[in-house]
């Protein structure tokens, strides 16, 4: 019987009353740490009342501190010996009273064999550890086995100390959690907010941090664009009042030119973000930074597409208000920057990522109180006209508009070579320049960087580079020495996205007339831009027509710009034979073989017809989903893999998050539900064995062909350096499981918790469906007692009931 359940005959003068108690498995940390409410049924000599182990080691543990030199020996010395008939049942949660140091002390010593602060699989110690219980004073013992429970139980040691508590009485349930409880649990409650950053008096110090920074000058900087002059005195004036941060402030000029970027490479520094007014208690007035997620690790700044991401996994736990943020301060960033940026540093400052922005801001508005419903159109306003300044400025604009195909490349301008490299990054690249000039590599380097040696091919392969870091997708052989000529399907997929939410958005929302301010660059309509070019042809221009402040938007225009992007992809990146996209390289005019999932992308986007969705589902979809998920891209494309030919983190055998989820969203756009699940199930169960096994390990990728996160690639991996608990996962890895986890039904996520492998759940599944498809028929021809027996009897042979 529950502690806080009695029988209807007991009456309440028999026990005491005694707390109701929350899930012990759900309960946050900063909740279940701090506060010690957790009653025993142990009673003191010369008191009636009831008083928990916890307590008492609470008592002990404030007595310890307060210098009264009382130990947990003491403290349990006049305890009244318990009787045999008072041990622990079997149907009550066993809990464990631990002295929190000498038990982390004992299980590293004894379990942790290659000394990295973790317990996991690797480790070759005997995976067990004996706890006594709370309710016999640590008289019973228990043992804790297996990998899982006994980094769980490091774990939870670690939360333990983070709020000073030398002795717990820990629930076993917090041991052997569901995985997938836990996991999720540990992304909603610890993740998001070890990733959360702000840019403001109290989170510089924090933001300033640059693990990228090779420069000589480490002292944390921030910049401040031009004409945000109430912005530029807040920070100096936190520059003043914290001197101990050493912060320096400078401010942008007007124009931002790849000559200015290269000047400040060895000045780095945060790129300034929103701000908002606030209120302190005293009544004066601040500004606060709008919060925003980071990726994690050496990612310690606001990315571009990672923050879709996060932000999808953000409105899966509820954290509106943090998405909304990010939102925010993308619009942030067009307004002032003139693009959504790679990441807000300084060396970032002509470079973009994949376009989001759209899709983004409508889902934070659809979640948006309807009560504020006039307040929540004005921000969507805000966000809509950002989202059509950049679509203009940015992709519609040269160098990444391509007016031969009609389709955009990523293009990043820039001189020299990119500086957030690690310092050996290039050396292959720059070492037969070098030993032709009989010069270092370092050498060479700095007289390329600066201007001194010219050397176009070398200018060509970092106009090439530059553009694979804008894609996201760096590195791939896919884009190697090509990408800035590629108008790949990823990119123009995503731009369609934003044409048709951009047109029914004003069609929907705005009485299907918008008016943003006037661009340079913009041409009213597909088919004054034709007008204009068939003018010219025949030798007389336009009159020009005088400048209007506003520009109206309709969302004809919208629609119709969809619609010739969408024929351009289907000329020039659609093959019918192989029943995939491909990129189409606007140099060489004719269309690429690299085979990669972001074909994938045109059913996110909305833009492949019914017949091309099957298509590739029926001819792609087997190249791309392996063991563990989506790879990247097929093994044959890639090509030998050899010393001088090393692996790229973006190819075949690789699978990354984003491209996990804008794929199932594509293929539940289409209706492919059972791929969605089995697509869905693979990669999450990845990611929950690598958890289990690996001390809770939440990684940036995986090898999913070979299921590891320990990858012998490029960059390595990120989110696996950490002692003895993960305090922050990866951004968009966290949001998969979120979002993937809403794909789940319960058979499935019963078989993810019990960490079953893919291959037998979707051959018992297919069994399933199999059976169902029998039954049914015979149901149909009137044999109901034949279609149940022979479904019960198929369902027991294959044991299809456990799933």
């Amino acid at each position: 019987m529950n502690m806080t359940e009695r029988p209807s005959s007991m009456k309440i003068t028999d026990t005491p009353r005694l707390p109701i108690l929350p899930s012990t498995t759900t309960v946050p940390a900063n909740e279940y740490y701090a506060n010690a409410n957790y009653v025993s049924r142990n009673r003191t000599i010369g008191s009636s009342s009831t008083k928990s182990a916890s307590q008492s080691a609470s008592d002990t543990a404030s007595q310890a501190g307060s210098g009264g030199g009382t130990t947990m020996t003491t403290a349990t010395k006049y305890r009244r010996q318990r009787r045999g008939s008072h041990d622990d049942k079997a149907i009550k949660p066993r809990r464990f009273l631990i002295d929190v140091e000498e038990t982390q002390r004992l299980i590293l010593e004894q379990e942790d064999t290659d000394g990295d602060f973790q317990i996991t699989v690797n480790d070759i110690g005997p995976k067990v550890i004996t706890l006594g219980t709370a309710d016999s004073a640590g008289f019973n013992k228990y043992d804790v086995r297996g990998t899982y429970m006994l980094s769980n139980l490091l774990q939870e040691l670690s939360l333990a100390q983070d709020y000073g508590r030398k002795y717990v009485v820990l629930d076993e349930a917090r041991l052997n959690e569901n995985p997938v409880d836990r996991l999720s649990r540990m992304i909603r409650h610890h993740f998001w907010d070890g990733l959360t950053r702000r840019i403001d008096a109290e989170g510089l110090e924090t933001i300033s941090n640059d693990p990228k920074n090779r420069s000589k000058n480490t002292a944390p900087r921030i910049y401040v664009p031009y004409g945000e002059d109430e912005v530029l005195e807040y920070y100096r004036g936190v520059s003043i009042s914290k001197p101990n941060l050493k912060l320096e402030v400078e401010q942008l000029p007007k124009e931002i030119t790849p000559e200015y970027v290269q000047s400040i490479n060895e000045k780095p520094g945060i790129l300034a973000l929103a701000m908002t007014r606030h209120v302190e208690e005293g009544g004066s007035e601040t500004l606060k930074g709008v919060p925003f997620v980071v990726p994690g690790g050496r990612f310690n700044e606001m990315y571009g597409w990672d923050s879709y991401f996060e932000s999808l996994g953000l409105l899966a736990d509820g954290r509106l208000e943090l998405a909304k943020g990010m939102v925010d301060n993308f619009v942030y960033e067009i307004q002032h920057y003139g693009k959504i940026l790679n990441a807000n540093r300084s060396y970032y400052l002509t470079r973009t990522q994949p376009p989001f922005l759209t899709d983004m801001m409508l889902k934070v508005y659809d979640r948006l109180p309807f009560s504020l419903e006039t307040e929540n159109k004005q921000w969507l306003a805000v966000a809509l006209a950002a989202a059509i300044k950049e679509y203009l400025t940015v992709w519609m604009s040269q160098p990444r508009y391509d007016p031969v195909s009609g389709l955009s490349r990523f293009y990043s301008e820039g001189i020299g070579m990119p500086p957030e490299t690690e310092a050996t990054h290039f050396d292959h690249v720059i070492k037969p320049f070098a030993d032709a000039k009989g010069l270092s590599i370092e050498d060479y380097s700095k007289l390329y960087n600066e201007g001194t040696v010219i050397e176009p091919e070398l200018d060509t392969y970092f106009k090439h580079d530059r553009a694979v870091r804008e894609s996201g997708h760096d590195t791939t052989y896919r884009l190697d020495n090509c990408c800035a000529d590629l108008a790949t399907i990823d990119l123009n997929a995503l731009l369609y996205k934003y044409e048709i939410d951009i047109a029914e958005t004003i069609q929907s929302i705005f009485g299907d007339s918008f008016e943003t301010p006037y661009l340079d660059c913009y041409e009213t309509s597909i088919q004054d831009k034709d007008k204009r070019r068939s003018a010219e042809s025949e030798g007389r221009g336009l009159e020009p027509e005088p400048v209007e402040r506003v520009m109206k938007h309709t969302s004809e225009e919208w629609f119709e710009r969809a619609r010739v992007r969408q024929e351009k992809l289907n000329r020039y990146c659609w093959n019918e034979e192989r029943g995939m996209y491909f990129d189409y390289d606007t140099r060489l005019e004719t269309m690429c073989t690299y085979e990669s999932v972001t074909t994938f992308y045109a059913m996110w986007a909305g833009c492949a017809d019914r017949d091309k969705a099957e298509r590739m589902m029926a001819k792609a979809l087997p190249l791309f989903e392996v063991t563990g998920g989506l790879v990247s891209g097929t093994e044959s494309s890639r090509g030998f893999i050899t010393l001088a030919r090393p692996n790229r983190q973006w190819d075949f055998p690789f699978g990354w998050a984003p491209h996990q989820i804008i794929s199932w969203i594509g293929f539940e756009k289409y209706g492919f539900m059972e791929e969605v699940k089995r697509t869905c199930y693979r990669w999450l169960y990845t990611i929950t064995k690598s958890f289990v096994d690996f001390n809770g390990v939440v990684p940036e990728k995986f090898d999913v062909v070979n299921m590891t996160h320990k990858v012998q690639v490029e960059y390595g991996n990120v989110g696996v350096d950490f002692k003895f608990i993960p305090r922050e996962g990866f951004g968009w890895m966290n949001a998969s499981y979120q979002v993937g986890l809403g794909y789940m039904d319960r058979g499935l996520r019963r078989a993810l918790g019990a960490v079953m492998d893919p291959t037998k759940v979707f051959q018992s599944r297919s069994h399933q469906a199999l059976l169902l498809k029998a039954a049914t028929a015979l149901a149909l021809d009137g044999n109901i007692g034949k279609a149940v027996a022979a479904a019960a009897a198929v369902a027991e042979k294959m044991g299809a009931s456990s799933i």
